[in-house]
């Protein structure tokens, strides 16, 4: 496969899945633009890749809260002639809590990451992929999607719409030559959890997937141009029992996953 002259952009690209996805496009040979907020483990990354892999890596340290932050990267990456390939929707959080007792601000944040920039960076990026007719958008969902989350219930409905967005837009897409894949992991060992401040959460009892295996699940599906893939055999038996199985009870048995641990 000649990759040599590709580029992808990666959002929260310094660490976690996003980082261990960056380091599958290196060994591709893609070019990389890392976006993320701390400058300083954007450039710890970008050292590495590079000495690594041999590679060409972009960082960007934005703030993907900010609405305005994917059109200034768009008009930045413009302006120099930047190609952009593969677009990896990638930087996402959580708030942990009751709904009733969270803070709303944070909670609007979270919708703006995990919705508005992903909207945001695909409609930009989309349109000139849809010039060249040539392109692949990798979206990271979650099973979370797939099932109501007490005390994730924000988060879980962000990923909802993720999920079916994809599906969505990857079908208005099929009489090109861009696909859209999404990806939806698990629980998994990132620094998500301190983020969404789940410490106390009894998800964490039940073992976490390793980011590389998520990553690799997801760079392969996309590069085999599927549309979708469940990273791990336990999310998959998981997403395949919550299909059958009525909203109110799918919601109680994640309750009992989620709830502190201090909840019996």
């Amino acid at each position: 496969m000649e990759t040599l002259s590709k580029t992808a952009l990666i959002t929260g690209g310094s660490g976690g899945i996003g980082l261990e996805l960056a380091k599958l496009f290196a060994k591709d040979k893609y070019n990389l633009i890392l976006v993320a907020r701390d400058e300083v483990k954007l450039m710890s990354a970008a050292t590495e890749l590079m000495a690594q892999y041999n590679i060409q890596v972009v960082t960007l340290a934005r703030d993907l809260f900010k609405r305005e932050s994917p059109f200034e990267i768009y008009d930045e990456l413009k302006s120099k002639g930047v190609t952009v390939n593969v677009l990896v929707n990638n930087a996402g959080q959580g708030e942990y809590g009751e709904f009733s007792e969270t803070d709303i601000n944070r909670e609007f944040d979270i919708i703006q990451l995990n919705i508005g920039a992903y909207i945001s960076m695909t409609k930009l990026f989309l349109q000139d992929m849809l010039i060249r007719n040539e392109g692949k958008i990798l979206n990271v969902g979650s099973i979370a999607g797939e099932m109501p989350g007490p005390w994730q219930s924000v988060y879980h409905g962000t990923k909802a719409f993720v999920n079916s967005w994809s599906e969505a837009i990857r079908n208005e897409l099929k009489d090109t030559n861009i696909s859209v894949t999404v990806l939806l992991p698990g629980a998994t060992e990132t620094d998500f959890f301190n983020k969404a401040s789940m410490q106390d959460s009894k998800i964490l009892e039940t073992g976490l997937s390793s980011p590389a295996e998520v990553a690799k699940d997801g760079y392969e599906a996309l590069m085999s141009g599927d549309d979708k893939i469940i990273s791990g055999f336990k999310n998959k038996a998981m997403v395949a029992m919550g299909n059958v199985t009525p909203d109110s009870m799918a919601a109680e048995n994640m309750r009992k996953q989620q709830e502190p641990s201090d909840k019996g």
